[in-house]
């Protein structure tokens, strides 16, 4: 599985407008074959602050990250579909948004050690 990150920083008052818009991209990104789940979080870039919750205005950070089946997936996006995908969001929101993308192969997973059970929940 790959991830496919879009760091989002959307600026003036197009937040409120760009999110309604962002909630049926990343569902018409979902609906490409190979794009298995979308997870958006918002962001800060300072590794010691927590991000606050959003006001009604300002900029934001955000990020989305689509877990991708496989390599042939996200290439067949990159082909076929990505041109058009960006350019719906840039012709209706020009120079407030910005996105930088990177792409995430998972090489391990480490997960914490169990406590020993309690007893039914």
């Amino acid at each position: 599985m790959l991830i496919y990150e879009v760091n989002l920083t959307v600026d003036g008052d197009v937040p409120a407008r760009y999110s309604s818009w962002l909630r049926e991209h990343i569902r018409e990104m979902l609906e490409l074959d190979g794009f298995e789940a979308a997870v958006w979080y918002a962001r800060t870039d300072d590794g010691d602050t927590v991000p606050e919750p959003d006001e009604p205005t300002g900029t934001r950070d955000w990020t989305v990250q689509y877990q991708v089946r496989d390599r042939e997936a996200l290439q067949a996006y990159f082909d076929e579909h990505a041109d058009e995908m960006r350019r719906e969001g840039t012709q209706q929101f020009g120079d407030h948004v910005t996105a930088d993308r990177r792409i995430l192969e998972q090489k391990r997973l480490f997960q914490a050690r169990r406590k020993k059970d309690t007893g039914p929940v």
